[in-house]
């Protein structure tokens, strides 16, 4: 199987930038090729902790003190930055970590953490107008040669003679991932614009037809199926015995019956089996969500079970 894993955090529930880093050094360290975090402001259930921490600023920081894994969100909202501001900072970021950089960048939907912030919440057929000038806008920076400047007429985001600095690392940019259950605008979108398409939170069986769909779409716009990556996230949960299995569930707040059925919960040969099906419908990445940060163990047993049967 070659399925490429990465741990993917959740940190507005409750995470400081230390227990994001002691996770994503554990990750590194165990062989995992990518650490990605959510980019939200407000808890979904509970109280947050500490509060939430601003998703490109601790990645600036593991940029600096990690080396090889991946690093990235899963996603970014439009609605929170402004697309040329966030591609100077991704860009900037990608130059800290070397070229490891990845930008999920979706339309935002949780109007609470706009309303708990004082962020603009538009309808949602106007954020995803925005999406897509942001992905317009991102892309052309980083894409207009040295020397040139870059304009765009758009109706949320005019852009005129920018010197389209700063510049990442990578070659063209740094690559950018879309997804979602959208029949019409997400596919397109993914097409035109990412390197990445992916399906969140949905069985194998649901994966695959979001795929079909995606490559369907870049059949009918003269791009190549196979060069946009499909990828799936799902949430963990690894056990060697039924007692650790069901504390670990329980940490998360979640059954472990109902975690079997709607996630990679179970021994580490039954999530290696889980993980067959999702490469058999095209996934070549899963994004791994881990909600308890402070059991670094269930991460040294999930790459000890699963990861090294899939190298």
């Amino acid at each position: 199987m070659t399925v490429d894993l990465h741990l993917f955090t959740e940190p507005q529930q409750g995470a400081t930038y230390g227990d994001l880093l002691a996770v994503a050094r554990a990750a590194e360290d165990l062989g995992f090729s990518g650490f990605f975090r959510s980019d939200h402001y407000l808890a979904m259930g509970g109280d947050g902790g500490a509060g939430p921490t601003d998703a490109w600023t601790t990645l600036a920081g593991l940029a600096r003190e990690t080396s090889t894994i991946r690093l990235g969100t899963l996603v970014t909202s439009a609605t929170f930055r402004l697309p040329g501001p966030l591609a100077i900072q991704v860009a900037g970021v990608d130059q800290m970590s070397g070229g490891r950089v990845e930008l999920g960048l979706g339309a935002g939907w949780f109007e609470a953490e706009h309303t708990a912030y004082g962020i603009p919440f538009p309808p949602l057929g106007e954020r995803f107008d925005r999406l897509e000038e942001q992905l317009a806008v991102i892309t052309g920076l980083w894409t207009t040669e040295a020397g040139k400047t870059f304009s765009h007429k758009g109706t949320h985001y005019p852009v005129v003679d920018s010197p389209a600095l700063a510049k990442p690392v990578q070659a063209g940019g740094v690559p950018i991932i879309i997804g979602g259950g959208g029949k019409r605008r997400t596919p397109a979108l993914a097409v035109r614009y990412a390197a990445e398409f992916n399906a969140p939170f949905v069985s194998a069986t649901d994966a695959g037809r979001l795929f079909e769909r995606v490559r369907g779409v870049a059949r009918e716009a003269g791009r190549e199926p196979g060069s946009l990556r499909c990828s799936a996230a799902q949430v963990v949960c690894v056990g060697s015995d039924d007692a650790t299995l069901r504390r670990r569930a329980g940490a998360i707040g979640r059954d472990l019956d109902e975690l079997r059925d709607n996630g990679l919960a179970g021994s580490p040969d039954e999530v290696v089996e889980k993980l067959a099906a999702f490469e058999a419908v095209g996934a070549e990445r899963v994004y791994l969500q881990v909600l308890d940060l402070s059991d670094l163990d269930h991460l040294s047993d999930v790459a000890d079970g699963v990861l090294r049967q899939l190298t």
